[in-house]
């Protein structure tokens, strides 16, 4: 009988990543794998944890132990844990939670291989061979990068470094995956042609720090280079960018953006606040103008473009005048796309060690609401303002009456889709169509194809 293996992925995309590329190892290894589960039970679960702030580093710790009761009572035969939270903690998780039959951090995940073929429940076998694969041996193709997609197969996550250099000083990011580490640039562009052999249309360009990507392989910022020459492979429909950083941001990166077609105006950039006063205490290394600067110029040399960001409230000493001074440039700036979130202190990062967390959870609260509810308006009228457009979309599902897509200005899961009755339509999931706005809400498109039988859109 061939062992099945649960994958719970917590978190990120760059969590998804390497439960992607451990399931890889693991089928090529004679293992079956399943991801995310309604109720996981069999012989084992592997859960992929997060521990970047508390609410995740929460449900990670409840996700573990339901397990944990679900092996006590026989439901499950082993329990596993990867990823970050264990990375960060796991001398005390080893110590709490005893049931959990093997502890992994982010980056010797695949030594669990190993050890469940030292010790197997039920010996799987390699077709063909009588003999063990594993992580100290290569993977059969010899590729890394040729894992198990659970996202759509249109779709994938493109991890293109580990790691922040930036420090800023609320983030436990770079306690938990260390310094900045760029992939090869070759590496990279053979995983994307891979993926275009798979299916893959759209690339989700990921990393802690896209933009500082190359410092460390190649002695200067190599993003723009990447991601043009990632636009010349054939197949590949859209790129879409994830989590830049404001200081010493790469221009050329925008030339490419216009340039290349394929490339999506959109640019997830988190900048965190406003105010000088809280940017220094944060450590961002950058400036209110030079912020204000950084917007403008974007939307100049890149019309169109959709950019997401993530503001802070409450980080410690904020004073009204500084959060006054954030609902200014949130008006001002009027993005497409915007989350926040209140700070909370994190063990061995710089705040949490050398500042007193003063602001009230109450003020965090009114404040984060307060700065929500403007967004909620602005998004709203965005949104609005796209009513009678026609715009090319990429069909993900079908739910319900709807098919349900996004536009090249929406990355999956976090912001808006695009909803189209499905009544008389026979539209393809993963295909491109032009379609037409015909109504808004604050987080949904409603459109209507153009020519749907003619008008599949297959221009790179």
């Amino acid at each position: 009988m061939i062992p099945t293996v649960d994958f719970i992925s917590l978190g990120c995309s760059k969590n998804l990543v390497d439960s992607e590329r451990l399931m890889g190892l693991m089928e090529a290894n004679g293992y079956r794998c399943t991801h995310d589960s309604d109720d996981p039970q069999g012989e084992i679960v592997v859960v992929n944890t997060c521990g970047f702030i508390n609410d995740a580093k929460e449900e990670s710790i409840n996700t573990i132990l339901e397990l944990a009761q679900a092996k006590t009572e026989g439901r499950i035969k082993r329990l596993y844990v990867m990823g970050c939270l264990s990375e960060r903690y796991l001398a005390d998780l080893e110590q709490e939670i005893p049931e959990v039959d093997g502890w992994y951090g982010k980056f010797n995940y695949r030594q669990l291989l190993d050890d469940l073929q030292t010790h197997p429940l039920t010996p799987p076998r390699m077709e063909g061979s009588d003999m063990y694969g594993g992580p100290s041996a290569p993977h059969p193709t010899g590729r890394d990068w040729e894992r198990v997609l659970t996202t759509p197969s249109h779709y994938a996550y493109l991890k293109i470094s580990e790691g922040c250099d930036r420090h800023c000083a609320y983030c436990a990011i770079p306690i938990i995956t260390g310094k900045h580490r760029s992939r090869p640039m070759d590496e990279i562009l053979n995983e994307v042609n891979w993926l275009v052999s798979q299916g893959v249309k759209e690339l989700q360009v990921i990393a802690q720090e896209l933009t500082y990507y190359g410092v460390d392989l190649y002695g200067e910022q190599k993003i723009a280079e990447l991601v043009d020459r990632m636009a010349q492979v054939e197949g590949v429909k859209w790129i879409r960018l994830h989590y830049a950083y404001p200081t010493h941001f790469p221009w050329e990166l925008l030339r490419v953006m216009r340039e290349r077609p394929n490339v999506c105006n959109y640019l997830d950039i988190a900048l965190q606040h406003i105010s000088d006063p809280v940017l220094e205490r944060m450590r961002r290394h950058v400036t209110k103008a030079e912020t204000y600067s950084l917007v403008e110029r974007i939307r100049r040399e890149v019309p169109g473009i959709h950019t997401r960001t993530t503001l802070m409230v409450g980080f410690p000493g904020e004073t009204d005048e500084d959060f006054s001074q954030l609902l200014e440039f949130v008006r001002w700036a009027r993005f497409e796309r915007m989350g926040a979130f209140a700070y909370s202190a994190e063990d061995g990062t710089w705040s949490g060690d050398h500042y007193e967390d003063d602001v009230p959870e109450e003020v965090k609260q009114a404040r984060l609401d307060r700065l929500m509810r403007l967004q909620q308006n602005i998004s709203a009228e965005i949104e609005a303002a796209k009513i009678g457009q026609t715009l090319q979309t990429i069909i993900d599902r079908r739910e319900g009456d709807f098919y349900v897509g996004r536009t090249e200005y929406c990355s999956p899961e976090v912001d808006p889709e695009v909803l189209i009755a499905a009544t008389g339509q026979d539209l393809q999931i993963g295909q491109f169509y032009d379609v037409r706005i015909t109504d808004a809400e604050e987080f949904d498109l409603y459109a209507e194809v153009v020519n749907p039988k003619q008008n599949i859109v297959n221009r790179k």
